[in-house]
């Protein structure tokens, strides 16, 4: 490709593969395409690892086919003996139909596997897709309930409001398993009113101190206050900030001791490789300038061998014409010693002067023959005149008596 590709391009047929097999399941392939054809489903990375090649051709083959005749394109299902390049070359040409860009070279389908694979049977499937008015949507990710969290009383910033709400909404859910504060309330202000108004009595405890302790362990759950914060409270946010900030701020202080150690070790390598750079560019110093002179001599070779080709190739040139001019000359003369040498040519003379003298002979006849009837015409044209000329000297005594 005319773009450099990253190190991550070796792994994107997989992905092209994943995203492949999603889309021909949304086409249902099993059902319509592998039973009709007795075939096992694909796997993940079917046509991206090599395996069968024959048999990965053949599917690739088969479901191009059904892809296509799925997009609304009719196409005959390729068969198991069937020409490998022309099913190829009919596959490319439906895949151009669909105005998809096919900048590869055919070869690369005939091992069955390979990102060119995945990209052919993914944009027939998308085309497939489309034809059927298949159209993706925004994924719906469920809500998920927050867990409510207990915190201590050390924790909690409440109120007397908050508490007494609090407790009313949980003597409402289990009245039988918390005190009520108000009856609590009011029996400590009657006892304060009994200590005010005994304040010269001193009072004697006649409760044994192990009943007091198990009554204090009995009563202790109950008397827990437990609130139920709200996650939205920008309270718990401040904290969590803190809470994140002093673990950001440890884990720099561990970090920083790691990447300081990391960059003075680079600096250290980077000034060995300096040095090292430094001292042996000086050692092949002179290695450099015979490399350097060597590359000017070869470049006044490479000048000089170009000019001796191109005289070369003029001579060559001028070479074939002469050879062109020789060959037509040779020609030329086999041509006249082949009729020089053939006694075709006097034959027909001979046999033409045969023929002249004949005519010549009749044309003699024919002559004498004109000559002979002229001559008679003039002596017949004679002797009319003369027969004319003695009719008219006859005399007149002789006319008158007849």
């Amino acid at each position: 490709m005319a773009t450099e590709r990253g190190p991550g391009a070796a792994y994107h047929m997989f992905v092209l593969m994943e995203d492949l097999l999603d889309k021909l399941k949304l086409l249902s392939y099993e059902e319509e395409a592998l039973r009709r054809h007795n075939m096992r489903p694909l796997s993940r990375h079917y046509f991206a690892l090599p395996t069968n090649p024959g048999e990965q051709f053949f599917m690739f083959c088969t479901l191009a086919a059904w892809l296509i005749t799925k997009a609304g394109h009719p196409f005959e299902q390729p068969q198991e003996y069937d020409d490998p390049n022309a099913i190829i070359s009919n596959v490319l040409s439906e895949l151009r139909s669909f105005g998809r860009p096919v900048d590869f070279p055919p070869s690369k389908l005939k091992a069955g596997y390979g990102e060119q694979v995945c990209y052919v049977l993914d944009c027939l499937a998308e085309e497939a897709l489309k034809y059927t008015g298949f159209s993706w949507k925004r994924p719906a990710y469920p809500t998920e309930e927050l867990e409510e969290e207990e915190i201590t009383e050390d924790d909690a910033e409440l109120t007397l409001n908050k508490l007494e709400e609090d407790v009313a909404e949980e003597e409402s859910d289990n009245e039988e398993d918390f005190i009520d504060l108000s009856v609590l309330k009011a029996q400590t202000y009657r006892s304060d009113m009994n200590d005010t108004a005994k304040q010269e009595e001193i009072l004697q405890s006649t409760t044994d101190a192990a009943e007091w302790n198990l009554e204090v362990e009995r009563v202790l759950p109950q008397l827990k206050v437990t609130v139920r914060t709200d996650n939205k409270d920008w309270r718990i946010h401040v904290d969590q900030m803190h809470q994140h900030k002093d673990g950001i701020e440890s884990s720099l202080k561990e970090t920083r001791g790691y990447l300081d150690k990391l960059h003075n070790e680079i600096s250290r390598t980077l000034e060995k490789i300096n040095s090292r750079e430094k001292y042996i560019n000086n050692q092949l110093e002179h290695l450099v300038q015979e490399y350097r002179s060597a590359q000017a001599l070869l470049s006044e070779a490479k000048e000089k061998y170009q000019e001796g080709s191109g005289g070369v190739t003029e001579r060559i040139r001028v070479l074939s014409e002469i050879t062109e001019v020789l060959e037509r000359v040779k020609q030329e003369t086999e041509e006249k010693g082949s009729s020089m040498t053939d006694g075709a040519p006097l034959v027909k003379i001979k046999q033409a002067l045969t023929k002249l003298k004949q005519e010549t002979i009749q044309m003699d006849i024919q002559i004498g023959v004109m000559e002979h009837t002229l001559l008679q015409s003039k002596l017949k044209e004679k002797s009319n005149m003369t027969r004319d000329m003695h009719a008219t000297m006859i005399p007149e005594a002789t006319v008158g008596t007849y």
